[in-house]
């Protein structure tokens, strides 16, 4: 059997991680840059569309612009995918 060389293990490890040599490049992953686009994206739509429509919650119909309504089920969707993301992981 061979020894193992750890030089170049523990040298890669130190490097890395949140408070290692790589700051804030090394946080902005390719998926994090897609999610961040789709977010600026959503709030852009969302914020375009101020027209008042009626909405019907359950029982009562109210009055409210469209982007209230997109931003509140955006809010949701968000809380619900955090929910279910935080579930997985334990």
């Amino acid at each position: 059997m061979s020894r193992k060389d750890t030089s170049t293990g523990a040298k890669a490890r130190r490097g890395s991680g949140a408070h290692g040599g790589e700051g804030f490049r090394g946080r902005l992953t390719p998926g994090r840059v897609a999610a961040l686009v789709v977010a600026v994206l959503t709030l852009v739509f969302i914020f375009e569309n101020t027209k008042e429509v009626e909405i019907r919650l359950l029982i009562p119909e109210v009055t409210i612009p469209l982007y209230l309504a997109l931003l509140g089920t955006w809010v949701v969707g968000g809380l619900c995918g955090a929910y279910l993301f935080h579930r997985r992981s334990r």
